[in-house]
């Protein structure tokens, strides 16, 4: 592929003649393919026993593999399933830097389309609260599918500024983050446009803008707070030196050390002007030292005696207003969901454990949602048939990977349905919910999303 010249001289100048000569090769060699398992549904050990694909794993993320481009993972009803998610190998690395843990409050700023919050979710076990933002309102549509895709229950997605969220959430919480936009060298590979849209002019522009999106972000921290900085870009400017600059900028922030293996380098300390050593403790990721496009990843932890800001709680529905889901509930499902329900408009949401009260927040999807008050009725939505696992249905409608029937149900036609199913049911694929069906007379009425149907869903996210 053609590189820009100003970036060849830009690296050649960096890395020097022959460091850069092994990088630059890497541009014209494939790319690697990778997968996450989701832990909240399958365990990565079964899913690479059962998956059919060519798996081989990621050293650096345990629920990550390899995959060769021919398994086409984006066409399997697995995928629809949400059994895993397709993501750039080295972009794994930077969710597992946060350590996320059940009960946490955690933010991800600049989530779409939503690969490190999905992972983030799976290690909080979608206990605690996760806010996954985006600015973008059609980026943000894309993350809150994802989101609902991988059956995640725990989170509050939201279309906001950064400044909107850090005067709303001052000192808020646990860990912080921010997959700043930038520059993209590390997408060069799988999106030659990246490569076209490239100049000095815009890595400047874009470390300006990580530089704003930082301040926010510290301000949302609180006491003791872990912050986790990445980029998909190799230029300094948007990478060791805006870590040198946030330190300086704010002296409570101490730099902590990542643990390194399967070809992960430090930080180049000499990229920065004032050469502080401790620079060495952040994390690059390169494409001639291990199969991946490319990333750099920062942790900082934040001191300080201040503690975080306690938020008003979101208050629940009233138990009367329920009275429709609460039928459907002891006809469709085996147990009885319990926690803050929230109405926007006539949809049903439950909402994540210790949610704080979001009013005046532009909220696209509040924790799980669950479905329509109709007239006299409650219909379920989509969300709600992938967040639960199979047992958890009265009723299912059963269908295997072999017998095909997958694909029929996902263009939204109907199927024939055996005597014994009638009304609400689950369709589970080999055991894994898939979307919702209606029996009657012999007949499954297909509940699958219209927007989903036929849709190519082969891609690959950060």
């Amino acid at each position: 592929m053609s590189l820009p010249e100003a970036f060849i001289k830009k690296m050649t100048h960096l890395m020097g003649e022959k460091e850069s000569a092994a990088f630059f090769r890497t541009y014209q060699e494939q790319r690697a393919f990778g997968l996450r398992a989701n832990p909240l549904k399958i365990t990565p050990g079964v899913w690479a026993k059962r998956s059919g694909f060519h798996l081989k794993p990621v050293s650096f993320c345990p629920s990550g593999f390899y995959y060769e481009e021919a398994d086409e993972p984006g066409k399997h009803p697995f995928h629809q399933a949400g059994l895993y998610y397709i993501q750039e190998p080295s972009a794994m690395f930077v969710a597992e830097q946060i350590g996320a843990l059940p009960g946490e409050k955690v933010l991800d700023l600049c989530a779409a389309p939503g690969g490190k919050s999905t992972q983030i979710a799976a290690a909080m076990d979608n206990k605690g609260l996760l806010v996954t933002n985006e600015i973008y309102p059609k980026r943000a549509r894309a993350l809150s599918e994802n989101i609902e895709r991988m059956g995640i229950t725990n989170a509050l997605v939201t279309n906001e500024t950064p400044e909107r969220l850090a005067d709303y959430f001052p000192g808020y919480f646990d860990k912080i983050l921010v997959d700043a936009p930038c520059s993209g060298e590390g997408m060069f590979r799988k999106d030659p446009e990246a490569a076209e849209y490239w100049s000095t002019g815009h890595v400047r522009e874009c470390a300006a803008l990580q530089s704003k999106i930082l301040d926010q972000a510290y301000r949302m921290l609180g006491a003791g707070g872990i912050l986790v900085y990445s980029t998909c870009t190799f230029s300094p400017e948007e990478d060791e030196q805006m870590i040198d600059s946030l330190l300086t900028k704010y002296p409570d922030l101490e730099l902590l050390p990542i643990e390194k293996t399967g070809g992960i380098e430090d930080g180049r300390t000499e990229w920065t002007e004032s050469e502080n050593p401790v620079i060495s403790r952040t994390a690059r990721l390169w494409p001639h030292r291990l199969s991946g496009e490319g990333h750099f990843v920062a942790k900082l932890q934040k001191y300080g005696d201040r503690t975080a800001q306690k938020a008003r709680p979101a208050k629940s529905a009233k138990e009367v207003l329920l009275k429709d889901y609460r039928l459907f509930e002891n006809e469709v499902l085996a147990e009885k969901m319990k926690g803050n329900f929230f109405f926007a408009g006539n949809h049903l949401f439950l909402l994540p454990g210790s949610c704080p009260d979001f009013t005046g927040l532009k909220v696209i999807r509040a924790g799980l949602h669950l479905g329509e008050q109709k007239k006299n009725r409650f219909e379920p939505n989509h969300a709600l048939a992938l967040a639960l696992p199979g047992q958890a249905f009265r009723s299912t409608f059963a269908i295997t990977f072999e017998d095909g029937d997958w694909e029929t149900y996902l263009r939204g036609e109907t199927l024939p349905a055996p005597a014994k199913i009638k009304g609400w049911s689950a369709v589970v694929i080999d055991g894994f919910p898939l979307g919702w069906g209606k029996a009657a007379g012999g007949i499954l009425k297909n509940y699958y999303p219209k927007g989903l149907r036929r849709r190519a869903l082969k891609h690959e996210n950060r």
